[in-house]
């Protein structure tokens, strides 16, 4: 019998079709799965994983066992486990923890069930399964390969752990793939975000001043799609250069101080904590709706909110607050309202940044032993090869340099 911990068994065959459904969509993993099975580059070893427990991760994990790898999975946080999802890979023998609605108790749980496989490479979206090896299970350490991180909050945890002399194995921060850090946050989070605020809310954003904290490239994702569904944008930011870019980009740029007195629906994407307070929130116009695409539910000061107003349940992802005479709209809890009111990022996004964890896990497994504990990034050839291979399964051809086109970008003699 498979140790597994789900919602709903009889889930499984729902979940099953909606897996097939990813799997159209990620021809490129598909393809790395085929190479899989001729290499067994996992053969033997165990990978434990926290990540969304969506049907684009069971993609992922049914191509690492393809590769011989046995697989346990919990999900990375409390909202975005999809239970058809999770009740499917239980059923194809996956070591699966994960449901919607975790407690923190359980998810703290969860991952220490994964951690009890004693896994040789980790996969983790957002830090927490390293965070809780380096504090609670050391003796793990000497048995890990590396692991791999996938989001931007997850890298900054990530280099503080560096900076402390804290980080006792390999990491490749699969973030910093192009193929994912753009795509995934640009595009990824741009359409997803929104998908879930109009789950939650059924909102009108035409013609409503849609506040973004931050501009990196989830922040400038979400402008942009907000800008082009008819909303007025703001961003607020900490960076001077990146809100130079904004105010380039057409956006108004204010202090969230300012911001928080016109927006409508206000979206923080920045990985820190306290990006909307409760002196915000009572600043803020009646009806104003609240989001978070960051990572953890800090961005938007939920336990102040909770501690401060009275809260009343509207829809399965929308609370109100009442604050005085205004009502306040919070999605998804202040978690990720991407994947806590939606199904997250389109397959055809995941597909590329899964090839980029698939091929990392590859790269730490044939480095074993070579690596310092440090933030890796992977070579420059690994992302041009994912490109590569989404290109092709979109049947996208591109032009091919020279000879002489080489020779030439390669040389200093020529001149004007």
């Amino acid at each position: 019998m498979t140790d597994y911990a789900v919602k709903d068994e009889k889930l499984a065959e729902q979940g099953m079709l909606n897996i097939e459904l990813a799997e159209k969509r990620m021809p490129a993993l598909l393809t790395i799965r085929e190479r899989f099975k001729k290499t067994q580059p996992f053969k033997g070893l165990t990978i434990g994983m926290a990540l969304h427990v969506t049907k684009e991760t069971a993609v992922l994990v049914r191509t690492l066992r393809a590769g011989g790898a046995k697989v346990a999975i919990s999900g990375c946080n409390p909202l975005s486990t999809q239970d058809d999802i999770a009740a499917a890979l239980a059923k194809e023998g996956v070591n699966v923890y994960a449901h919607k609605g975790e407690s923190k108790e359980e998810y703290y749980k969860f991952l220490e069930r994964v951690l009890s496989h004693k896994p040789d490479l980790t996969i983790d979206d957002g830090c927490d399964l390293i965070t809780l090896i380096h504090t609670k299970h050391t003796e793990l350490l000497s048995k890990l390969i590396g692991g791999c991180e996938e989001t931007t909050t997850g890298i900054i945890r990530l280099h503080a752990m560096v900076k402390d002399n804290a980080l006792k194995y390999p990491v490749i921060a699969v973030n910093d793939n192009n193929t994912k850090h753009l795509l995934d946050n640009y595009y990824g989070t741009g359409q997803s975000t929104l998908d879930g605020i109009f789950r939650a809310t059924n909102i009108l954003f035409a013609g409503k001043t849609v506040v973004v904290a931050g501009y990196g490239d989830c922040g400038k994702g979400v402008s942009l799609r907000a800008r082009g569904m008819g909303a007025n944008v703001i961003v607020t930011e900490v960076k001077p250069f990146r809100a130079l870019q904004a105010i380039l980009d057409g956006y108004r740029v204010m202090p969230m101080n300012e911001a928080a007195k016109l927006g409508d629906v206000f979206i923080t994407v920045t990985g820190d904590r306290d990006v909307i307070t409760v002196e915000h929130v009572k600043n803020m116009k009646d009806g104003a709706v609240l989001a978070n695409s960051g990572h953890f539910d800090n961005e938007i000061d939920v336990a102040a909110l909770n501690k401060t107003y009275k809260r009343r349940k509207m829809r399965p992802s929308l609370d109100e607050y009442k604050v005085g005479n205004k009502s306040i709209y919070l999605c998804a809890e202040g978690r990720l309202v991407n994947l806590g009111a939606a199904e997250g990022h389109p397959s055809e996004v995941m597909s590329t940044s899964f090839c980029g964890q698939a091929l990392a896990c590859e790269f730490l497994v044939k480095n074993k032993g070579k690596l310092k504990p440090s933030v890796i990034t992977l070579p420059e050839e690994v992302d041009i090869e994912i490109a590569k291979l989404q290109l092709e399964s979109m049947g996208v051809k591109i032009d091919v340099l020279t000879e002489e086109q080489k020779k030439y970008l390669a040389s200093w003699q020529e001149g004007t």
